[in-house]
């Protein structure tokens, strides 16, 4: 039986005591359930949720997997007219990226190996070691206190990967530092988010070229119904249909027109 009541939130620090809204908690006999926890665990901005669906503002990047980096930084440029930033090197995870920003806290990700370091022991994250082509291979949440959030989802059926932590240097010697949950861990095939805490650390966003927004995000699954219920219990609102293979499909606002990438 469910229970509906109205309490502030419960960690002041997260956010001024000028700015703090209401959070409803649903309650049930055992524990809090996950839909109750997300407002306050997912950076989310009031002001813009009236016109933007709030899978949208949850989301913190993409990553388009590519087999070359070089390769799939044309490709994207052919494709919206903005060559991607040089990001930088994944030490020790055998990758390297480039970045467009999609607005102030978002960003688009094109990930590939990077052949300056050393061969890797095992298969490079995402799967990039085995892609044919370029392709749409993972998204991230915004989230914060990751250890909780992860324990809420892994107790509603969502099995998210522990709690990593990254870093990586920018070409101008910035440090970048950031918290998230296991992407070698892949929950329906990548369709369910990863999520990910930048902490005090600068966005990447902040460091990259732009004239790209995000106008929306779906997906297809050949089996949609149990990756549509984690999606559910996560209270991540994503268009997921059936197709005949595993896509992310993202809606690009850009200077040649609005595009999708896949």
């Amino acid at each position: 039986m469910l229970t509906a009541s109205v309490i502030w939130h419960p960690f002041p620090a997260l956010e001024p005591p000028a700015r703090r809204t209401p959070v409803v908690w649903m309650l049930t006999r055992r524990h809090l359930t996950f839909a109750a926890l997300a407002p306050w665990m997912f950076e989310r901005s009031p002001a813009s949720a009236m016109t933007t669906p709030a899978y949208l503002l949850d989301v913190d990047h993409l990553v388009y997997g590519t087999p070359n980096l070089d390769d799939g930084v044309a490709e994207i440029e052919k494709l919206t007219g903005v060559r991607a930033s040089p990001g930088g090197s994944h030490p020790g995870r055998g990758t390297r990226n480039a970045l467009i920003a999609l607005g102030p806290r978002s960003y688009l990700e094109i990930m590939g190996p990077d052949p300056d370091q050393p061969a890797q022991s095992g298969p490079r994250v995402f799967g990039i070691d085995d892609l044919k082509g370029s392709k749409l291979v993972a998204w991230y949440l915004k989230g914060r206190d990751l250890p909780r959030l992860r324990a809420e989802a892994v107790a509603q059926g969502v099995p998210l990967g522990d709690v990593k932590s990254g870093s990586r240097r920018r070409p101008d010697g910035v440090e970048l530092s950031w918290h998230f949950t296991d992407p070698w861990v892949r929950v329906g095939d990548g369709v369910v988010p990863l999520f990910i805490d930048w902490g005090a650390s600068l966005h990447p966003a902040s460091g990259a070229v732009g004239g790209v927004s995000l106008v929306a995000l779906r997906a297809e699954h050949p089996r949609p119904e149990a990756i549509r219920q984690m999606l559910q219990n996560l209270a991540v609102d994503l268009p997921l249909n059936r197709g005949e293979t595993v896509e992310l499909i993202a809606t690009l606002e850009t200077p040649h027109g609005r595009v999708e990438v896949r």
